[in-house]
């Protein structure tokens, strides 16, 4: 059964998309089957990875609010083992069609349960709130993993999401656990970047990557191509920033690609 992991937190503009988008792709390119699901109405994950909206005509909106299964709305990407369930705007209006239905938390579980077993991993982006959407995300996964940009606001808000998982955690999925934090958009020139970085992991040292997302200009500039920046260079500080991010995520998971990874990485992965 595949593992499925939603890549929140409240905040915007923190690299959960980034992270999202070149987590899934790095485990795609290690021959993993993973499907992506873009749960965020600006739809920025879809066009990360490729997928133009003239490309479809149905999304994750329609699986939440309709009958409709979320194997019709599954696409294909330029990475032959990574699937994509897009967005479109039209998931705005989610929120509220959502609110009158029973078991609304669990409409997106529900809709897993159903393709679950057909990959080794699922990663939702989640958008930067803690609403309806967001909590079917955080119901329908196994763990999340929190980015957290290296900066002084962004320690502001991760006592709240922690909160939010925990209350998830207790009243509906006690299953829930914290993947781990990733320190994001770090520039070592700065030091509040290094001072939110001690300061995150003496507060939860046991739920840290030990890997660290560099500001890079390569993740920046991919998106517009729509690549993963593993794809767009293969040589850049973030491709190796990721692929040590997944060589993590694998060992954690006692996946034993992360061997096949390591061998890749050399010392890079240590």
């Amino acid at each position: 059964m595949g593992k499925t992991i939603a890549i929140a937190n409240q905040k915007g503009g923190v690299g959960k998309t980034t992270t999202a988008i070149n987590l899934a792709s790095a485990l795609a390119i290690l021959e993993k089957k993973v499907l992506l699901i873009d749960s965020d109405p600006q739809a920025n994950a879809t066009s990360g990875i490729g997928i133009q909206e003239s490309e479809y005509d149905v999304d994750i909106y329609d699986c939440l609010v309709s009958d409709m299964d979320l194997s019709e709305v599954v696409l294909e990407t330029k990475i032959k083992s990574l699937y994509v369930v897009p967005s479109s705007i039209n998931l705005v209006g989610a929120e509220i069609e959502l609110v009158t239905l029973e078991q609304r938390e669990h409409i997106l579980r529900k809709k897993l349960a159903k393709i679950k077993d057909d990959y080794d991993y699922i990663i939702i982006d989640c958008l930067p709130s803690l609403g309806l959407i967001t909590i079917n995300a955080l119901c329908a996964a196994d763990s999340v993993i929190i980015p957290v940009q290296c900066e002084i606001f962004s320690l502001e808000g991760l006592g709240k999401l922690k909160n939010t998982i925990a209350m998830v955690k207790e009243n509906l999925n006690p299953d829930l656990e914290i993947e781990g934090l990733v320190m994001s958009m770090f520039d070592k020139r700065l030091r509040m970047a290094n001072m939110v970085v001690n300061e995150v992991r003496s507060m939860v040292s046991d739920r840290v990557f030990e890997t660290i997302i560099h500001r890079n200009s390569k993740i920046g500039e991919a998106p517009s191509f729509g690549q993963p920046v593993i794809l767009y260079d293969a040589d850049s500080k973030g491709t190796i920033n990721f692929l040590n991010l997944a060589y993590e995520f694998l060992k954690n998971n006692d996946d034993p690609t992360y061997m096949k990874l390591s061998q890749l990485l050399g010392n890079e992965a240590s």
